[in-house]
C-alpha cells in the first residue's frame, strides 16, 4: 500500500517509514480516542491504521464509550481546555474518571506504543498495566487543541494524568504547556488518496453539484467544518453578505455530525436561522463519511474558507490547498502553519477582512490561481499521511532508544 504514495509523496518520507517499519516488525501500536467517525482524528486514523498494519505494525484503534453526561462533560473540557469558561462539579470530574474506568475493561491496553488522544480517554493511563511497565511500552498522550491559555482548573484536573506519560505530542509549538515529560510537535495530515482528496472527474463534481442543488452559475464560497462555535459560522455568512454588495456569489456552509460534540445541533439551528431565507446560502448536514461528496464541493468551489476563532490545526486548510483552491483562514490555531500569508492563502482577524480577500480573489483569478499552486506544493512537503507517519515511527524509535545514539541504530 505504501508503494502508492511513490511519485506523490516526498521519496525522503517513504524511504525512512520502509527503514522504520524494518526496526519496529511485529510490535504493537494502539491508538485510542472517543469517536470512530466525524473529525479529523478519525479520519486520519482510519488511513493510518491500514498502512500500519500492510507494513509489517500490530496496530490496533480502540473507541472509547460514554454517555451523554459524559461527552457533554468533555465537549465542556474541549471548550475550556481553549480558553472559554465553563461550570465544573467534582461530580462531573467522577463520572469522567468512571466511564474510562469502565472501558479499560473492555480494551485491550497490553501493546508496545500506546497513543491516547485528547483529554476524552485521558485517564486511561491510570490503568497501564505491570506487564506493559515492564515491557517498557511507550504511552504517549497525543493532544489535537489548543492548550496555551486554558481554563487553571480545567487544565490543573488534567495535568495530573498528562504527567503520568512517557511523552506529550502537540500540533503546533504554541499549543504546549510546560510538561516534566518529554514534549514533541506532530502536525496533522490528509491522506492524498482518500476519497475526499483523490481526484475527480468533471462529471463526479457535476453530479454532486446536481444532488445537493448547488448551482455553478457564480462563484461558490465555502467551508467544511463541524457546526462549532469556534469555527465561526455567522462570521463566514457576514463576510459573504459584505461580499455580495459587490460581487454575486454563492455561499455553502457543510458540516458532519459527531457522537463526541453534543453542541452540534445547537449550532446548526443558529447558523440556519441568522442565514434566513437567502437563497444563494446553502447549509448542508452530510453523514461523517460523505467524503467524496466533500471532495466535490471542495473541488467546485472558487474560494475555500476556514474562517475559526480558535482551532486546533484545521486541515480543511490543506484539504483545500491540495485541490489547489485559493483559501482564506483564522490566524489561529494551526491555521499560521498552513497558510503562508500572500503566499499560499490569506490570514484573517475579522468577518471584513476575509470579504476583502474573498474580493481579491474573485477579481484577480491569476492570483488566485497561482497561490493555489504554490499551496498544493506546500501541502506536498510537509501535511501528507506519510509525513506524520514518519514522525510517529521516529518518535516511537527514538523513544525505545532514549539515550542512546540514533545515529548508530
Amino acid at each position: 500500500m505504501i508503494n502508492q504514495y511513490s511519485g506523490i509523496a516526498p521519496k525522503g518520507d517513504l524511504m525512512l517509514i520502509q527503514h522504520l517499519c524494518k526496526k519496529l516488525q511485529g510490535k504493537s501500536f494502539l491508538h485510542v480516542n472517543s469517536t470512530k467517525e466525524g473529525g479529523g482524528v478519525a479520519e486520519i486514523l482510519n488511513r493510518m491504521i491500514p498502512l500500519l498494519i500492510d507494513l509489517g505494525i500490530d496496530a490496533r484503534w480502540e473507541v472509547i464509550e460514554g454517555d451523554a453526561d459524559f461527552f457533554d462533560f468533555t465537549k465542556k473540557t474541549h471548550n475550556a481546555l481553549q480558553g472559554n469558561k465553563e461550570k465544573f462539579t467534582r461530580k462531573m470530574w467522577e463520572h469522567y474518571y468512571e466511564v474510562n474506568k469502565r472501558n479499560k475493561k473492555n480494551i485491550n491496553l497490553d501493546a508496545d506504543a500506546v497513543l491516547i488522544h485528547d483529554p476524552q480517554p485521558a485517564p486511561l493511563i491510570d490503568f497501564r498495566t505491570k506487564r506493559s511497565k515492564k515491557d517498557n511500552s511507550i504511552w504517549m498522550w497525543r493532544c489535537h487543541i489548543d492548550v496555551s491559555n486554558p481554563m487553571a482548573s480545567v487544565w490543573t484536573n488534567l495535568k495530573k494524568y498528562v504527567v503520568q506519560y512517557d511523552t506529550a505530542i502537540f500540533s503546533v509549538p504554541k499549543f504546549a504547556k510546560s510538561l516534566p515529560i518529554d514534549e514533541f510537535i506532530v502536525t496533522p495530515s490528509i491522506d492524498p488518496l482518500s476519497d475526499k482528496n483523490i481526484e475527480l472527474t468533471e462529471n463526479e463534481i457535476n453530479d454532486v453539484s446536481e444532488r445537493f442543488n448547488v448551482p455553478r452559475d457564480k462563484p461558490i464560497l465555502l467551508q467544511v467544518s463541524r457546526f462549532d462555535k469556534f469555527k465561526d459560522p455567522i462570521g463566514v455568512i457576514n463576510a459573504y453578505k459584505i461580499v455580495k454588495k459587490y460581487n454575486d456569489c454563492r455561499l455553502v456552509l457543510v458540516g458532519s455530525s459527531a457522537t463526541d460534540d453534543p453542541e452540534g445541533e445547537i449550532i446548526l439551528n443558529e447558523v440556519k436561522e441568522y442565514a434566513g431565507n437567502d437563497p444563494d446560502i446553502i447549509i448542508l448536514l452530510l453523514p461523517p463519511d460523505n467524503h467524496k461528496e466533500i471532495n466535490a464541493l471542495q473541488r467546485m468551489s472558487d474560494v475555500i474558507l476556514q474562517k475559526s476563532i480558535k482551532e486546533g490545526f484545521g486541515l480543511t486548510v490543506s484539504e483545500a490547498m491540495w485541490k489547489e483552491k485559493p483559501v482564506i483562514g483564522g490566524a489561529v490555531g494551526g491555521i499560521p502553519w498552513q497558510i503562508v500569508h500572500g503566499v499560499t492563502g490569506f490570514l484573517v482577524h475579522s468577518p471584513e477582512g476575509a470579504a476583502f480577500r474573498i474580493r481579491q480573489y474573485i477579481n484577480n483569478p491569476e492570483m488566485a490561481k497561482r497561490m493555489g499552486q504554490q499551496g498544493k506544493e506546500f501541502v506536498r512537503n510537509n501535511f501528507l499521511l506519510t509525513r506524520q507517519i514518519r514522525d510517529y515511527l521516529s518518535l516511537w524509535y527514538c523513544s525505545m532508544h532514549k539515550g542512546k545514539n540514533i545515529i548508530e541504530l
